[in-house]
């Protein structure tokens, strides 16, 4: 987004309206940690194990991503060794938002369909295992662009100050083709997890001898994480928009560039709570109670 377009009372009401957003989604999800890391009821279930980290995976890629538009405003150029270091850790923490819904589909495919295999497969240090290997599979992607970089650049581009975009920092041809191979990948794969998980759960709640209950249930919250991956894939899929409405309205163009910032980054924060919070009565339960003493704290 050019900020420098925008007068003074749009870019102060474009910060305000990002950093309330992001202060209000990161307080909700703030009392689901809470609540997580004050029952220990909660840590011994690798269902909520990996609900918990993708709340704060997200808590994180907010404030970075609210961070990085206000700097945009009040500080433009950045340091490239700086910027390089926050692209980093965007970039890891977007991409582990659908490897971790991957891992919550299976969760819950293993859950319904192979019951009696679920407590030796979904183990409380296999999911452990599972997060950094989330963790390991998003980080090597993302330090591979700070490598290219230092292979085709003279060192001293990092002691340069720049707008601190990815397309502005990692913009090579090769960075291009490895996002393209690294995210087809992933996205793929996670989308055949989800389908396959999708139906064999499916399968289970039709099933005579099979909690229809547990299994109906499942079956609605994987399709919430398709949905969740929907919203994810809108931050590779909102510049191919973004590009389409600017063509055709380019008199809004820090408009639209501003609203797709919000729904592709800010907005699906929110969607973890809902989805796990709302619908999960155990979770539900212990939320209340964190939020009563924090409402008698003030």
């Amino acid at each position: 987004m050019n900020s420098s377009r925008d007068s003074f009372e749009d870019a102060f009401m474009k910060n305000f309206i990002s950093v309330a957003l992001g202060i209000i989604i990161t307080y909700i999800n703030g009392i689901f940690v809470f609540a997580f890391f004050n029952n220990p009821v909660f840590h011994t279930d690798p269902r909520y194990i990996l609900y918990i980290h993708l709340v704060i995976n997200d808590i994180i890629m907010l404030f970075l991503s609210v961070t990085l538009h206000v700097v945009s405003y009040a500080a433009p150029l950045v340091n490239v060794g700086v910027c390089s270091v926050l692209l980093l850790v965007t970039s890891t923490t977007a991409q582990n938002s659908p490897l971790n819904l991957a891992g919550m589909a299976l969760e819950r495919y293993i859950a319904i369909c192979k019951p009696l295999h679920h407590p030796q497969l979904c183990s409380v240090n296999r999911i452990y295992i599972l997060i950094g290997l989330i963790w390991f599979l998003t980080f090597v992607p993302a330090v591979s662009d700070i490598i290219i970089v230092l292979v085709n650049e003279p060192i001293s581009i990092f002691s340069r100050s720049v707008m601190c975009y990815s397309k502005t920092v990692f913009g090579s041809d090769q960075h291009f083709m490895r996002m393209t191979v690294v995210q087809s990948l992933y996205l793929s794969s996670v989308w055949i997890i989800l389908i396959f998980t999708y139906f064999k759960v499916l399968q289970a709640a039709k099933a005579a001898t099979t909690d229809q209950v547990s299994a109906r249930k499942a079956r609605n919250t994987i399709l919430l994480h398709g949905l969740q991956l929907l919203l994810c894939m809108l931050t590779y899929i909102t510049p191919f928009i973004n590009y389409f409405f600017l063509a055709l309205f380019p008199k809004y163009r820090t408009i639209f560039l501003y609203l797709s910032y919000l729904v592709s980054n800010v907005i699906p924060r929110l969607l973890s709570p809902l989805i796990y919070g709302v619908r999960d009565q155990k979770m539900y339960r212990h939320v209340r109670i964190v939020s009563i003493l924090v409402s008698k704290m003030r």
